[in-house]
């Protein structure tokens, strides 16, 4: 991990000090994501109700800048000038580095189609086999640990070789022994294990965003 990093991680605990028991496992997914990324690999993230729009987010803040700028490379800008005089410079002005991440809750004609012709609760896991693939992570956000099209969403991404990243409450439920790493945040209620995914995956995002695209 870089210093940047580092700096980012230890900003999350003074801040959120209740959070010290999540350290492991944000340390943890942060590693399995940075493996990923570095050979190539995509996230796949889902989550229901408050937890599909944490997916939408953290989908968000890895396919663009987030608090860097994220310039694309300069033999890409070059490429894209040359291959285009005219529109090619603002292309390569424009367009930013990515961490290739595809939320699972947004497709909504696929997802209704699935959900009246075969079976509500295996949306996400037909998604997690169509686009799965061995080096992959799966991000599955489900406060309780225990959402059934959650579960089936896991077990899938394990078949297809993917590792799994769980950010659920405070005992985890049935996902935990399923997942590679797990996010439990100490507490109970919903909406407050969700008040709390959201400055962890901000802080995952700004640490995998220095680690690749930072100047250090």
């Amino acid at each position: 991990m870089k210093q940047r990093g580092a700096e980012i991680f230890g900003q999350l605990m003074e801040h959120y000090p209740e959070l010290g028991g999540c350290g492991k496992g944000i340390i943890q997914a942060f590693n399995i994501l940075v493996e990923c990324y570095a050979s190539g690999g995509k996230l796949l993230i889902c989550g229901n109700g408050g937890s599909a729009a944490d997916s939408e987010h953290m989908a968000g803040e890895c396919m663009k800048g987030f608090l860097l700028k994220r310039p694309v490379p300069e033999e890409d800008a070059a490429r894209l000038r040359s291959l285009y005089p005219e529109e090619g410079g603002r292309l390569a002005e424009n367009l930013q580095g990515a961490l290739p991440a595809i939320s699972l809750v947004g497709q909504t004609a696929f997802s209704t189609a699935f959900t009246n012709d075969v079976c509500a609760d295996m949306v996400f896991a037909q998604q997690v086999y169509g686009y799965g693939r061995p080096g992959d992570v799966l991000a599955a956000f489900t406060t309780s640990g225990n959402s059934a099209n959650v579960l089936h969403a896991v077990r899938t991404a394990r078949f297809r070789g993917m590792r799994v990243i769980a950010f659920t409450g405070v005992d985890g439920g049935r996902s935990s022994p399923l997942c590679n790493a797990v996010i439990k945040i100490p507490v109970r209620e919903t909406y407050r294990v969700q008040e709390y995914h959201l400055p962890v995956y901000h802080a995952l995002c700004a640490m995998l965003e220095e680690e690749f695209f930072g100047n250090e």
